[in-house]
């Protein structure tokens, strides 16, 4: 079963006095991109979650947040940062009378605005660290759902096109038969106008018919085809992330694809073949947000 690499997850947990707030974000990347955004009491923890994303979560550009919001009426605040609150102050008034705009509340927004109040906890005891890390399972447990169900939509899309392709080969089966004796009429036709009947050694052509042919034949494509795909539907049922090798048991399929349809020369394969084609981009462009 295959997961997204685009997931989403949240947890809290509301101590009374305080509220912490964990979040998970991740979109699709080549490699694990890990962002932290933590209060600094939690700064000395940052290699354990560090650690653990990278465990659990294998690749994607990933946005971890903690957020510590003081509920009691016992805040213990240390202060204020006097120089910051005015330097803020300072440049929301300025700014304010630039654009033309009414200057209420400039205090009260430079006041909420980053450092300006900082609290006596620069650390966190192994009680409160312990409901912070179990909060950060629970969304770490939900951010893992969100990918498995958004990979299960993948799945079943992919399936779908993968499907698509094999029915069209199953078509390119059909129509293959036809090929010969059309090849063979419109030789015939074309020596004919050329040089005149009479003048065709029949032998020869037959020989340079069969060589010809021989060049065209599909056979060897439609194995291979079909073999990939199936080798991708397994792969694609695997407990491990396999993004990297769908991509590449994709592009085989579209070399076999594209082989196919050079060597088709026939109007009715060819269609069946940009049939595949517009399937196959499809699947890869999905599979770039599979982990």
């Amino acid at each position: 079963m295959i997961k997204s690499m685009t997931g989403y997850g949240i947890a809290t947990f509301d101590a009374g006095n305080v509220k912490y707030t964990v979040e998970l974000k991740s979109l699709n990347s080549k490699f694990l991109e890990l962002s932290l955004r933590l209060p600094k009491m939690f700064s000395e923890k940052e290699f354990q979650l560090r650690n653990e994303c990278s465990k659990q979560i294998e690749r994607g550009k990933v946005n971890l947040s903690i957020n510590v919001e003081q509920t009691g009426a016992n805040v213990k605040a240390a202060g204020i940062d006097r120089d910051l609150l005015m330097h803020y102050y300072n440049q929301l008034k300025s700014v304010s009378e630039e654009a033309g705009e009414q200057s209420a509340n400039l205090f009260q927004l430079a006041l909420g605005l980053p450092e300006v109040v900082k609290y006596d906890e620069d650390t966190v005891n192994d009680d409160e660290w312990k409901q912070v890390e179990k909060t950060f399972q629970q969304a770490l447990a939900a951010f893992q759902k969100f990918r498995s169900d958004e990979g299960n939509v993948l799945e079943n899309d992919i399936k779908q096109r993968i499907a698509i392709i094999l029915n069209n080969l199953a078509a390119v089966e059909i129509a293959e038969p036809k090929r010969i004796p059309v090849i063979r009429e419109r030789l015939n036709q074309f020596l004919t106008e050329a040089v005149g009947s009479e003048n065709v050694d029949k032998n020869r052509f037959e020989q340079e018919l069969i060589y010809y042919i021989d060049k065209l034949d599909i056979t060897e494509e439609k194995i291979r085809l079909k073999s990939h795909c199936d080798y991708f539907l397994e792969t694609l049922k695997a407990a491990d992330a396999n993004g990297k090798k769908l991509g590449f048991i994709s592009q085989e399929i579209g070399r076999e694809i594209n082989t196919l349809g050079s060597k088709a020369n026939d109007a009715d394969i060819q269609k069946l073949v940009v049939g595949m084609k517009e399937e196959l981009e499809k699947i890869k462009e999905q599979l770039l947000n599979v982990l």
